[in-house]
């Protein structure tokens, strides 16, 4: 799992990078709310971790720089404050849980394992990008023509709507698709990508993914 974490104390931030390695995660650290923006639009992460309180931007308009420009990623918001008012205005930013400071570190890994679990309960049925749908119920990728995707065609398909123009690296989409699959190495990431190719091509996009065997890829317009 790869979490974002931003967070200005350095030393709730030390532990807290500290435990999520602990755990298998890879995180990366903002110390303020313009760095996490920035990392957020070049990176995908499969949960944020937001502090509120920041200096130069703060978490609750980071958050909504992010939603503004389509990023669904689930949001945890950190808070010293407790008052309705404050939780409100983070969930009405797009958050999607918080917690107040001081918390238990038992309760950010169970809050996170949740999201986590019902992450696809926060993304669109469809997905678009220049003239290419992707329709998720119907398993169809839609251009000029239509073509139906296979199970594994649709996960990648939509990794790749929900993180275009960022780069994605092999060993990243192998975990987020076929790490439970001990049939399976990284070599097949680039056997479906090749297969996406295709299909794009089959459908006359005006959209393709850039990269290499073995390294980074991108969804991007052409």
């Amino acid at each position: 799992m790869k979490i974002l974490l931003a967070e200005d104390e350095r030393e709730l931030s030390d532990v807290l990078v500290a435990l999520f390695n602990a755990k298998g995660f890879e995180v990366d650290l903002a110390e303020n709310g313009k760095q996490a923006l920035e990392l957020s639009q070049k990176n995908s992460y499969d949960i944020m971790v937001l502090d509120v309180m920041m200096p130069v931007m703060d978490g609750i308009e980071a958050l909504k720089e992010m939603r503004l420009g389509g990023n669904t990623t689930p949001v945890i918001m950190l808070t010293a404050k407790s008052q309705v008012d404050d939780r409100v205005e983070g969930l009405d930013a797009g958050a999607d849980d918080y917690l107040t400071k001081p918390f238990s570190v038992k309760e950010l890994f169970a809050r996170i394992n949740s999201l986590a679990r019902r992450q696809g309960q926060y993304t669109p049925k469809k997905l678009s990008l220049g003239s290419v749908t992707l329709n998720k119920e119907e398993s169809e990728l839609i251009g000029v023509n239509t073509v139906r995707l296979a199970v594994k065609e649709l996960e990648m398909m939509e990794l790749f709507m929900l993180n275009k123009e960022k780069e994605l690296q092999t060993k990243d989409i192998y975990f987020k698709l076929w790490e439970k699959d001990e049939d399976a190495d990284e070599s097949i990431v680039w056997v479906y990508i090749s297969f996406l190719r295709d299909k794009l091509k089959a459908i006359n996009a005006d959209i393709a993914i850039e990269g290499e065997k073995n390294g980074s890829f991108k969804l991007v317009r052409v």
